[in-house]
């Protein structure tokens, strides 16, 4: 990188060309610009403050290591600070953030610390309105503190003009807390004192800097040196993040060096003063006085500098690089200027230096020129710097001006409707107005759309409209007509200048557009308007004009400021000081009971902060419309507690469908901000609510409340408001109100998403879902109006997956979510200039834009493409294109029905053929088209990543909408009625937590059955024992707090990969975790209810559960409620709002008899006919049994003959035949009439083929046995009308939640669905004879909601019973023939006979569990020096030789594991211990000198461990360790081979092989130890869980529990020694010993956790490297295992996949088997 520097660092201003006279008038940036310098400037002529402190901060050698110039330290040579960070609670302005620091560093300093050095940072979320650039532009030249900078974040081709038009987003800084040097003198070896670095876990700590430069602080300059460095770290620093901007103020301070704690505070408070006092209001962008600044700083500008920026972790989360080159590698901006000193100031592309443009206003041809030229200059000093420009001969002088302007940005459209939308456009992206400039005539006319949508709409805008001279009006002049007024009420402020004339001041016209631009920007905001008449010549032609005219200007010229400027004085009042109007409306907000925050259109982000903050401190329920920026949000979280997380209720509108639920909500208090609301239904909900108070908020005086009920309006600024509601204090409500909308609003959005994905075709409320889930916190949506904007309000996704999070900042801003900036034109609601707003939107916000538009919007304004091809200082845009050949809106409206569809299509719908390819081809611009869901998320991940506009277009068809939109609703309806049906019967309010539920667990338990059956099952593995056949599994006992008791079962099937011992284990961690947990009452909603009750109560994956043990655990749970109702299973499934409605005869189940068709034809017939004789109307038939598909024909065709047609007859092939063979058994059955084929061919992928071929109906039945994961996706593709069933086992697809899903997709697709048993007991069958007649009252609401024909009661295929020699109930349950119909049928009454009676059959059971009691106890064991004190936890039989000792990681307690152990206590004896300085383990140091003789390395501690050890078992352990106890326990593997059998190291390492690295991390974990000691380990804590490493675990919902239980050790000074003796930087590697090992080793690791995923199979490549010459094969001794969904901590996050890896691992072990473990 060459720089333009010099060996002379004396640089004079560049003087002022002598052909310029004295008297010459010249405008700021008209001053001719030097040519490129050197930036070192010390100038004579500056002057600055004697008393500025250029502020160094402590001196630490370097933001990162290199190994070449640090490998030769030794220890002691270099010492590592840690980071100590404090993040604060966001805040709602940049003052306010400014002043919560204070606040933290005030405390700081009353209490010092007692360390002779440190590092602290804190750190504030701050709106995205604080900006850098502004607040660099409000330092006063005379500054008293250096550095201060401001760098972009542009990485585009950053110029000047960026700063202006798009508000680049970059960094503010002042001060300098750690600066970094690489000088001449350091290179050349000359002896140095201790070096010092930085450790930083938490965050992210910019160091700002220059490569290639070496500074000197003294001298003041700067100079090109090669490999020097200069870098700082700033003490006050504002970064602009997307959404967020983060405020933090870093203090460091050494005691040995020239900077101690005192100073620190002193230089800190000497840069927060300076900052504090300048600082720019929201309401004002100092960015407008660029100009002006950069002129008062005299700045030269040398673009060949790059400002470097790094964090100070290299990339990865290292401390080391090669060489000094990775470090000028690191990412850097060319955009910046930073003032080093008074004399030093350095930029790149700040200014223009386009020295062309240089004229004066003397050149200025004749007297249109000059007003032309004034009129522009003023705009842009008032910060309009976006002119939309129409062409016209009149307007010349003014389009010549703006064009000719360096900072201005223009676009040209010959439009000029479309060209004033786009103004509109920009208004709204970027608050601040847009100028448009068009010729006279029906130009100015055109404007008159897009000045109604911004008076309407409140958005700035400025039009200068060109005309004729007074002399030509009412003349006939061409193109003339009454200009004066022409937009009438529409603007708030018109002015008609006169003709330019030498006769009239110049101030006049200043002043005539200072008053219009403040017109336009102060509340309310809108359109003015002035017109600017021109008389000839139009051009530069030249004409005499009197300079007398410019009189009084000479301020104005030498400056860059306007005119005039106008000042607004706020009335501030004190917290405690609230206005006496105001006092009324916060008492009600005090007192409300029920409240309803509802958020309409909010335009800016700033507001949408503050509501969102408003929100989190009410903590009242939230509707969001679709344009407040809240309604499409991205989740921080990923669980959704509703005690500390803002609960948003996105489908209100769907559920006020219900007539039930708009009965039922009543609202004390509506508190509305923002005055839009696109729900009419929530619009008319709050007509009937008829609250006691509505409260509405906006910032515009209008009366926008069309129901008139609105008894308080508060014409406040949004963000005033807040900051008055945050200050009071909310007394404690109860959240009942809130907790039912949750889960009243999940119920319905789970609805609303199950239908949108079932239905495969590509439908517009899928659009609306997907567009919203592809958007991103860098992108904004401008939604267009009809239809568009309904269905993104009514079905946009507004929240994530309940195990995912995002976050696109470094800091934990303590908000729920990000938001997404939605726009819409939504003031008229009209669709003209759609297009065009949305490309002005896109210019202003500066973000990639989405727009969705439908085809007539689309059509109304296709001269927007020619704005959008000009792609002016923008970033690339999708428009999405929703074509449905017309108006789809009225066909929802009741318009429909009765209009004739020719008049409906012709004068409604405004039906059409245009192509959009063709007009996007015509404008040049890419054009996809798509007919899939896939096509579309396709296109829209590679648009949203193009550099390149793009058309999407999506086809759709009006009546095909008008039906899925009205089924949509149908459900939605039945939703919400079965939501609130069970929240009235079940819901009990807990007088502690204010949580509804209904009971809590007392206690679970389980017993192992084994029944004998009668033959063999069909196609279970048998048990044979003297032709004796037996099922076995386990018997739930879940027993409530009120004594109620609900059992399940638990009957595992070996081909579905679940095995006894498996399913017990899960079982025993199940036990475990139940103990008090509390019942959700809205489990039995199964609408994911379920699914998250798992997974945020229990803290387990649901997809982690064996599906039989989910099933057995929801049917004890639903059991369980029942008992407490003193109801029945199939009420609890189903509840009517109104028993009048519940179907009569449906409370029995039809039963299909199961036949395994061994024997000849004539004896299978022979059975089947015996069982139609008993009453059985359906009969299945088990085919492919290893006969030919010839032989099973023949058997099905003597069937039939035999039972005759009206008999359903059923065939399962169980997948057993190849396609050849199906189609071979097809052909030979086709005249059979079979209702159905089950599974016949082996490879799903040839089940359509076989439909298709065949023309035989099918069913699946294995195809969905592994659905439980993203099953809409995989049902999808068997839509085939071929498939006419699909048989449910709900012990296999993972109980009724799922199954109960996957039967409405079948029913709602005209599909069979045939719940199946798997040979259940009767406990068993009872349960699902109730699910079965639950799915069939489903299926009747289905039919009348598709409009489907009803179809007669299935068959059930649930006559396995018969398979049943004896039951695990003392009273079989009872099955027979129907006395009425003749039918084999199970009745409801008889099933829910036994399960409330049921007695447990104690002949069946083997054994019972009811759980194990832990262990605890002390040993003590003797070292050298010391005695350390183990507590002790154990669990399982002490006569089990099989002992299992786990090591928990650094903070953690030997109670981690006890789930764990739990769960495989079973087989193995487990043991857990506290290790040394943790828990209840202490040190007793035998010396007098304690902590300084007792070493805690990983080699002592694994040596004490090993003496425990042998005090607990005289044989071979297996040691299980996590990340530190993962170190000790391969360790010990690798070492104590005769004590340790093998080892499970999970997120674990076998040490750093590079030595510097491990000098560094020495330091680093010394340092920690030093923190921990001196700040205590509250703080400790908070910072050590906000690293990256733990960005998984965070998301879990157990995560508080876990940081809390790590606030409990007793000995901090122990733990604190054991942090740093058993560095990993103090380990000697176990690399080579690896690869010598023959101890079996599981490696077990996090999905999530790349570091120790690339550690992991780095450790697998070294055996496998040292074993190929050898015969021995690499999985005899090692396994790498990777849990799902889970990070570094995968035993907490996910535990049951690691009790399942240490099974097979114990297996392993104890069978000698060699074979790998992934294949058992």
């Amino acid at each position: 990188m060459k720089l333009l520097l010099r060996d002379s660092f004396f640089h004079l201003p560049y003087p002022i060309p002598q052909s310029q006279s004295r008297n010459t008038k010249c405008l700021p940036w008209m001053r001719p610009l030097p040519p490129p310098l050197q930036f070192l400037n010390r100038r004579n002529s500056y002057h600055f403050n004697l008393s500025s402190k250029v502020v160094f901060g402590v001196r630490f050698d370097g933001p990162i290591m290199e190994i070449g110039k640090d490998s030769g330290m030794e220890d002691g040579d270099f010492v590592v600070e840690t980071c100590i960070t404090r993040t604060l609670p966001p805040a709602l302005t940049l003052e306010k953030g400014l002043e919560s620091i204070k606040d933290a560093v005030q405390k700081l300093k009353l209490n010092p610390p007692s360390t002779s050095s440190g590092f602290f940072r804190f750190q504030v979320a701050v709106p995205p309105s604080a900006k850098a650039l502004d607040w660099f532009c409000c330092q006063p030249e005379s500054s008293e503190v250096f550095p201060v900078f401001f760098m972009s974040k542009e990485t585009k081709n950053p110029d000047c003009k960026s700063l202006y038009v798009n508000e680049t987003r970059g960094v503010f800084g002042i001060g300098s807390a750690v600066h970094f040097t690489r000088s001449s003198s350091s290179i050349s070896g000359e002896k140095t004192t201790t070096k010092r670095y930085l450790s930083n876990d938490s965050t992210l700590v910019m160091a700002y800097g220059f490569t290639d430069v070496n500074f000197d602080k003294e001298l003041s300059f700067m100079k090109h040196e090669e490999d020097c460095y200069y870098f700082f770290i700033p003490q006050l620093e504002l970064n602009e993040y997307e959404g967020t901007s983060i405020l933090a103020v870093t203090l460091a301070w050494c005691d040995s060096s020239i900077c101690t704690f005192a100073e620190a505070i002193e230089s800190y408070e000497l840069s927060l003063h300076q900052a504090t006092c300048h600082i720019c209001p929201t309401e004002k962008r100092c960015s407008k006085s660029i100009i002006s600044t950069f002129r008062k700083l005299n700045v030269l500008e040398d673009r060949t500098l790059l400002m470097v920026y790094t964090n100070t972790l290299s990339a990865g989360g290292n401390y080391v690089v090669k060489d000094f080159m990775e470090l000028k590698e690191m990412s850097s901006s060319r955009q910046f200027c930073i003032r080093l000193s008074p004399t030093v100031v350095v930029s790149s592309n700040m200014l223009d230096n386009d020295s062309d443009k240089c004229y004066s206003v003397q050149d200025c041809a004749n007297i249109n020129a000059v007003w032309a030229s004034i009129i522009i200059e003023e705009c842009f000093r008032n910060g309009l710097t976006y002119f939309c420009v129409a062409p016209g001969s009149r307007s010349s002088p003014l389009a010549v001006a703006a064009s000719t302007h360096p900072l201005i940005t223009c676009i040209a459209c010959f439009d000029e409707r479309s060209l004033a939308f786009h103004a509109v456009g920009y208004a709204r992206g970027s608050c601040r107005p847009a100028v448009v400039i068009t010729s006279s005539g029906t130009a100015v006319s055109n404007l008159l759309p897009a000045v109604v949508e911004a008076n309407q709409d409140f958005v700035p805008l400025l039009l200068l409209t060109a005309d004729r001279p007074a002399e030509l009006q009412d003349a006939g002049a061409n193109q003339s007509i009454n200009q004066i007024n022409h937009f009438g009420s529409f603007v708030r402020f018109f002015f008609s200048l006169p003709a330019p004339t030498d006769h009239i001041p110049a101030r006049m016209v200043l002043t005539t557009v200072d008053s219009a631009v403040h017109w336009a920007t102060s509340s309310p905001c809108g359109p003015v308007h002035i017109n600017c008449p021109f008389r000839e010549p139009l051009e530069n032609s030249p004409s005499k004009w009197m300079l007398s005219c410019l009189k009084g200007l000479d301020f104005w010229m030498s400056s860059a400021e306007p005119f005039t400027k106008y000042i607004q004085i706020k009335h501030a009042h004190a917290s405690n000081n609230t206005p006496a109007e105001f006092s009324e409306v916060l008492n009600v907000i005090q007192k409300v009971n029920k409240g309803l925050l509802l958020i309409g259109a909010i335009h800016t982000e700033d507001e949408i902060w503050a509501v969102l903050l408003l929100a989190k401190r009410l903590l009242w329920p939230v509707v969001a419309d679709i344009l407040s920026g809240l309604r499409l949000r991205k989740f921080l979280i990923s669980f959704p507690e509703i005690k500390n997380n803002i609960v948003f209720v996105d489908h209100l509108d769907h559920a006020l469908l219900s007539d039930f639920v708009r009965g039922w909500i009543r609202v004390d208090v509506i508190l509305q901000i923002g005055s839009r609301i696109t729900s009419k239904r929530v619009l008319k909900l709050l007509e009937e609510c008829t609250p006691l108070s509505y409260i509405m908020v906006d910032k515009h005086p209008f009366r926008y409340d069309p129901s008139h009920i609105v008894t308080h309006r508060i014409h406040s600024n949004i963000v005033e408001f807040a900051d008055y509601l945050l200050k009071l204090k909310f007394p404690n409500k109860s959240n009942e109100w809130s907790t039912c909308l949750h889960t009243l609003n999940m119920t319905v959005a789970r609805e609303l998403s199950f239908q949108i994905h079932a239905e495969s075709s590509l439908t517009e409320p899928l659009v609306s879902r997907t567009i919203s889930e592809a958007l991103s916190t860098e992108s904004a949506l401008f939604i267009g109006n009809s239809m568009a904007i309904r269905d993104a309000d009514m079905y946009g996704c507004g929240w994530s997956n309940c195990s995912r999070g995002i976050a696109t900042t470094p800091l934990d801003l303590e908000l729920p979510s990000h938001f997404i900036l939605v726009a819409g034109n939504r003031g008229a609601s009209g669709i003209d200039g759609l297009l065009s707003t949305a490309v002005g939107f896109a210019v202003g916000c500066n973000k990639r834009v989405l727009c969705v538009v439908g085809d007539i919007s689309f059509l109304h304004d296709t001269n927007g493409l020619a704005i959008l091809n000009q792609r002016t200082l923008r970033k690339p845009m999708t428009i999405l294109v929703i074509n449905n050949h017309g108006g789809a809106i009225f066909s929802l409206l009741p318009i429909a029905d009765r209009v004739e569809p020719k008049i409906l299509s012709k004068y409604f719908y405004t039906s059409h053929n245009v192509s959009i390819s063709g007009l996007c081809m015509a404008h040049g611009v890419k054009h996809l088209e798509v007919q899939t869901k896939a096509e579309l998320q396709d296109a829209l991940f590679t648009s949203q990543r193009e550099e390149m506009d793009s058309v999407i277009e999506v086809g759709g068809h009006i009546d095909n909408n008008a039906i899925f939109h009205s089924t949509l609703r149908k459900f939605a309806l039945l939703a919400a009625n079965d939501a609130l049906s069970v929240l009235q019967r079940l819901s009990v309010k807990d007088s502690v937590s204010d949580d509804l539920f209904l009971c809590k667990v007392h206690r679970m338990e389980y017993s192992l059955f084994r029944i004998q059956l009668c033959s063999p099952p069909t196609k279970i593995t048998a048990n044979y024992e003297h032709n004796n056949f037996y099922r076995e599994g386990f018997i739930l006992s879940l027993y409530l707090d009120d004594g109620s008791v609900g059992y399940g079962e638990v009957a595992p099937l070996d081909f579905c990969k679940e095995n006894l011992q498996g399913v017990e284990e899960q079982l025993r961690l199940i036990l475990h975790v139940m103990k008090g947990a509390k019942i959700s009452c809205f489990i039995p909603l199964l609408k994911g209810s379920f699914s998250s009750w798992i997974w945020t109560s229990l803290g387990i994956l649901p997809s982690s559960l064996f599906p039989s043990v989910r099933c057995g655990l929801e049917m004890a749970i639903l059991n369980a409620i029942a008992a407490r109702q003193d109801s029945n299973l199939l009420s609890i499934f189903h509840s009517w709002k109104d028993e009048r409605h519940k179907p009569k005869g449906l409370s029995k189940v039809k039963i299909c008899a199961l036949v395994d068709s061994k024997g000849t034809p004539t004896e299978v017939a022979a059975s089947v006919a015996s069982l139609v004789e008993e009453g059985f109307v359906a009969i299945k038939l088990k085919v492919a049994r290893q006969r030919s598909p010839m032989h099973d024909a023949e058997v099905i065709q003597e069937v039939r003959k035999k039972v005759g047609q009206h008999i359903e007859l059923r065939v399962d092939a169980n997948r057993n035949w190849t396609f050849q063979e199906a189609i071979q058994f097809g052909s030979l059955v086709r005249d059979c009439n079979l209702q159905y084929i089950e599974e016949p061919v082996k490879d799903e992928t040839d089940i359509i083929r076989f439909c298709e071929e065949s023309g035989l109906p099918v069913a699946l039945d294995e195809t969905i046995d592994s659905i439980q994961e993203n099953p809409l996706d995989m049902l999808a593709k068997y839509k085939h009308p071929g498939i006419v069933a699909i048989v449910i086992k709900p012990s296999v697809v993972g109980g009724f939640e799922n199954a109960a899903m996957i039967a409405q997709w079948a029913q709602q697709h005209g599909k069979m669905a045939v719940v199946s048993a798997t040979f259940e007991s009767g406990l068993g069958l009872s349960a699902y004879i109730h699910f079965s007649c639950y799915l069939e009252q489903k299926n009747v609401e289905v039919c009348k909601i598709m409009n489907n024909k009803s179809v007669p009661s299935i068959a059930h295929g649930l006559g396995t019973y018969q398979w049943l020699k004896e039951d695990v109930a003392t009273t079989p349950l009872k099955i027979s023939q129907n006395a009425f119909t003749g039918f084999v049928e199970a009745s409801v009454v008889d099933a829910d006979q036994l399960l409330k009676s049921f007695q447990v059959n104690h002949h069946v059971v083997q054994r019972n569990f009811t759980g194990e009691s832990v262990c605890r106890y002390q040993l003590p064991v003797e070292s050298n020096g010391f005695t350390c004190l183990f507590k002790v936890q154990e669990i399982g039989q002490t006569s089990k030789e099989n002992v299992l000792v786990f090591l928990h990681g650094f903070l953690g307690t030997g109670e981690d594991w006890i789930s764990i152990m739990e769960a495989i206590s079973g087989c193995s004896r487990c043991i857990s211990i506290d290790l040394p300085g943790h828990g209840g383990t202490k040190i007793q140091n035998h010396s007098n000198n304690t902590m300084k003789e007792s070493c805690m390395s990983v080699e002592v501690v694994a040596d004490v461990i090993c003496n425990l050890i042998h005090q607990i078992t005289p044989g071979k352990v297996t040691i299980v360790g996590y990340s530190m106890g993962a170190r000790i326990a391969l360790y010990m593997a690798l070492k104590f081979t005769d004590k340790v059998k093998g080892a499970v190291v999970i997120s674990g390492s076998p040490g750093l092989k590079n030595e510097v690295a491990r000098k560094v991390r020495k330091a680093k974990d010394d340092s920690r130890a030093s923190f921990l000691v001196a700040y205590g380990l509250h703080l400790f804590v908070e910072n050590w869980y906000a690293g990256p490493l733990w960005s998984s675990l965070r998301g879990h919902p157990k995560f508080k529990q876990i940081v809390a239980s790590r606030l409990h050790h007793e000995d901090v000074q122990s733990l604190a020694k054991l942090l740093s003796d058993s560095s990993v930087g103090r380990q000697l590697p176990l690399w080579e010993d690896l690869k010598h090992t023959e101890t079996p080793l599981l490696f077990i690791v996090g999905e999530k956790d790349s570091k120790f995923k690339a550690i992991a199979h780095e450790m697998c490549y070294t055996i496998d490297s040292s074993r190929k010459t050898s015969d021995a094969s690499s999985s005899d001794v090692y396994e790498l295992f990777e849990i799902p969904d889970s990070g570094h901590a995968p035993h907490l996050e996910n535990p049951l996949p690691v009790v399942s890896a240490l099974r097979r691992f114990n297996f392993k072990l104890e069978d000698g088997n060699t074979t790998n473990l992934s294949s058992q």
